[in-house]
């Protein structure tokens, strides 16, 4: 049997760190619905031009091209032991999708962890990212400023702060998180597949509860 992880949680709650150290914890491929994206567009895959086409536009993705996406992401060879799913599903649809497709090779999702943090935090992590012009390096305000204020350590380039890291775009990134997921979180509740976990800790604390949900699932 292999094990599929859906991982839930807002914007700057620490899903993409939590999901590759899991990974390499658990041998379990990590899937983002991101890099998936970026992925199939690079590679101009049918799919990747199908939903190149929406995004230009400025229109959502429709579900059954990112469906049709993680299909074929989710058979490959090195999903074997099973997957962490960062970003997908989004929606009950979404939901409905995976588990069918699982369901056809006698597999199911065997836990939602829901990792959660107040939203004063989230904005504090968000709002003080600060991006590399040049190169695309991170910095943050709080937990790993330059040395030089709004110059990059690596490359001597300008800081910048990308307009989804501002405050007020911030707090409607959380606003419309939680909105589009509520249905989903308790579609997987009612399912009692859903773990809530206190993203607000250190981050190994965070994996050591991720971890304990697993291995009770």
């Amino acid at each position: 049997m292999a094990t599929y992880i859906v991982l839930l949680g807002p914007p700057g709650v620490g899903k993409g760190t939590q999901a590759e150290i899991l990974a390499k914890q658990t041998g379990l491929a990590h899937i983002s619905s991101g890099d998936l994206f970026r992925e199939s567009i690079k590679n101009q895959t049918e799919l990747g031009k199908l939903a190149q086409s929406y995004m230009h536009k400025g229109e959502l993705v429709p579900d059954d091209v990112t469906i049709a996406m993680v299909k074929d992401r989710i058979f490959r060879p090195d999903c074997k032991l099973g997957a962490i799913l960062d970003g997908f599903p989004r929606t009950p649809v979404q939901a409905d999708a995976i588990r069918a497709m699982l369901n056809e090779v006698g597999e199911d999702i065997n836990v939602v962890p829901f990792i959660t943090a107040p939203d004063e935090i989230l904005i504090e992590r968000l709002s003080g990212r600060w991006t590399c012009r040049a190169n695309g390096h991170i910095y943050h305000s709080v937990n790993n400023p330059p040395k030089k204020e709004g110059i990059c350590d690596i490359d001597g380039s300008e800081l910048y702060q990308r307009d989804d890291d501002k405050v007020e775009t911030v707090k409607k990134r959380l606003r419309v998180y939680m909105e589009q997921t509520s249905p989903l979180i308790a579609c997987y509740r009612d399912r009692g597949l859903l773990v809530e976990i206190k993203g607000d800790q250190a981050i190994f604390k965070v994996t050591e509860d991720l971890i304990a949900a697993l291995k009770k699932s």
